[in-house]
């Protein structure tokens, strides 16, 4: 048979030569590196049909007499390593470029973009050695089997609540609106109690969340329900209750799955953008359906005088414990900001990280 010439593509790194070779079934190989120059042999199917076909490149700077080939049922793919990491101008030594070699844009890069790749890779090594001397901590699995419970517990408990106000609410209507402490408050005292939790967690290092920001939402709830609701038996029956109580509810059987599944690795993508959007309407809703919760508490306090402090005789009867809600309504907003801010660049970091893995 007639030896011909074959199509050859190439592209480069700052290391390497990259040729492929458009023949397919290719047989009896013979590939290797003389003197610098890449002499090429072989059996198959090429541009001009069953054929021998051979060609010959001398390299424009040296290389290492090492060839790595693999064959595959379209093409032959050649690797060869440069002596030196440089970025040629060009392959070949001959200035004028052979007829049958082309470039490979398939995977043909600048040199700025190839120099990027590498540094790609360098980050992604020096990432992967740092990790592996970092010490593994024994204690991880118990760790996150602890915080799968913790959550797990918080979901059933507050599904608990959302369900039973959702169910009274379409077969009591209204009416649903007056009992709700009585009927949620237990539960809801459980939860609440176990939320703080939620600041011991970050304090120990269980979690890499802020201490402040669960602070401010874990204390913040539980004034409303312990000392708002709990000590005053005429806020009991108020509507605002049902209300406080079901936006609470709506942002936690979001939120509690969310990371419940990131304790084993695992993400759902609606569930994702749910936990990251759902509080943005809700949880400034939450705030406000507790600031009325405080302000419809306050002429209650001023007339029972509960939790007034007593001062001296030379100064007055006592503090109205109705100044301190006052200010709790000033920082209560002021933790609403705070919380917000917080939770927004949690959203866009998380969606920004999200983008930039997809891209």
């Amino acid at each position: 048979m007639q030896a011909l010439t074959p199509h050859v593509y190439w592209a480069q790194r700052h290391g390497e030569i990259y040729l492929r070779v458009e023949i397919s079934d290719a047989q009896s190989l013979s590939i290797g590196v003389e003197e610098n120059i890449l002499h090429f042999k072989g059996k198959g199917h090429g541009a001009k049909g069953e054929n021998e076909y051979e060609f010959s490149l001398e390299f424009l700077k040296p290389v290492k007499p090492e060839v790595k080939h693999k064959s595959t049922q379209r093409q032959v793919n050649i690797t060869v390593k440069k002596q030196e990491h440089v970025w040629w101008n060009r392959l070949t030594k001959q200035e004028k470029k052979p007829l049958f070699l082309a470039p490979d844009f398939d995977r043909w890069l600048d040199e700025s973009d190839a120099e990027m790749e590498l540094r790609e890779k360098e980050e992604k090594i020096n990432k992967i050695n740092i990790e592996s001397r970092v010490r593994k901590d024994p204690f991880l699995g118990l760790k996150k089997g602890f915080l799968f419970m913790y959550n797990l517990v918080q979901l059933l408990g507050y599904s608990w609540i959302f369900v039973n106000m959702t169910v009274r609410l379409f077969i009591l209507g209204q009416d649903s609106f007056y009992d709700t402490f009585h009927t949620i408050a237990d539960v809801m005292y459980f939860c609440q109690m176990l939320a703080i939790m939620e600041v011991i967690n970050p304090a120990v290092g269980l979690v890499k969340t802020g201490v402040m920001p669960a602070f401010i939402q874990v204390m913040g709830r539980n004034f409303i329900l312990f000392v708002i609701f709990g000590t005053l038996e005429e806020m009991q029956n108020k509507p605002v209750v049902f209300f406080v109580f079901y936006l609470w509810s709506m942002i936690e059987i979001f939120r509690y799955p969310f990371y419940m599944l990131a304790c084993i690795d695992t993400e759902w993508k609606l569930l994702t953008w749910l936990r990251y959007t759902i509080w943005i309407p809700l949880y400034p809703l939450g705030v406000l359906a507790e600031a009325v919760a405080v302000i419809q508490s306050i002429p209650i306090f001023d007339e029972t005088k509960l939790l007034s402090i007593p001062l001296p005789k030379a100064i007055g009867t006592s503090l109205s414990f109705s100044y301190i809600l006052q200010l709790y309504l000033v920082i209560m907003f002021l933790g609403l900001f705070i919380n917000f801010r917080h939770l927004f660049k949690q959203r866009s970091r998380r969606f920004h990280t999200k983008k930039r893995k997809a891209n």
